[in-house]
């Protein structure tokens, strides 16, 4: 069985392993391929000769996103497998990683590759991770690290017991601690009115299982308390 999980028409998933301050949560790599044939990287994984046979039977990896100040521990491995693919970051992730060789810092506004295909909003007011969001057209598909998580049965007893107590289990959405990170209301609230405006239906988390159907509405329930006035 491949790496590779088929979601739609030029839209894949890639499953690993993940924990966070050691409670499994798992993560999502979102690849998405462009009319020009080229692959976008959204928030890479680790790259092993299985994966990278896979991605090249595809297309070209060419551009990779580290869209947060979370998501980025593979993100130097993209130029390593396909030296002439280009990155893009999260705003304030030059500070943590100074390291990384990127192109620009991401915004609001989608970078020429894939401008008209893949479009981007910076979710302001929420420091902690700064998160640029992502909308793939073709599918309309919303891609998301951590503003919203969707466990189910398949996550870990230890994961869906804490889940739980979030109220994050068996649902989509925000957790109960997501209000304590939001520093500005009303910035955060603009910005998520601007992904609300995108017409997309299924939406990929970072954490937890892809969300078929109903994802703007589903997104617009979890933030009822943010979009209250």
């Amino acid at each position: 069985m491949g790496q590779l999980i088929a979601l739609d028409e030029g839209l894949w998933v890639v499953e690993r392993p993940q924990t966070f301050y050691g409670l499994p949560v798992g993560t999502h790599m979102t690849v998405m391929r462009l009319r020009s044939g080229s692959l976008l990287l959204h928030s890479p994984v680790a790259i092993d000769p299985g994966l990278r046979a896979e991605l090249d039977a595809v297309g070209r990896v060419a551009y990779a996103v580290a869209p947060n100040r979370v998501h980025h521990l593979y993100a130097g491995e993209v130029e390593t497998h396909w030296p002439e693919a280009k990155l893009w970051i999260g705003p304030g992730l030059e500070r943590k990683r100074p390291d990384l060789r990127y192109v620009a810092i991401l915004g609001d506004e989608a970078p020429e590759p894939w401008r008209g295909e893949v479009d981007q909003t910076f979710f302001r007011g929420r420091p902690y991770e700064n998160e640029v969001t992502f909308f793939h057209r073709a599918t309309r598909t919303l891609v998301l690290c951590d503003l919203a998580f969707h466990f189910g049965p398949r996550a870990p007893l230890r994961t869906r017991l804490f889940m739980k107590l979030l109220r994050s289990y068996g649902r989509f959405g925000p957790s109960k601690l997501d209000p304590l990170l939001i520093r500005d209301r009303a910035a955060a609230r603009t910005s998520l009115e601007r992904i609300l405006a995108w017409d997309f239906d299924r939406v990929i988390v970072a954490h937890g299982e892809v969300l078929e159907r109903g994802g703007r509405e589903a997104l617009r329930e979890g933030y009822a308390w943010l979009l209250a006035p």
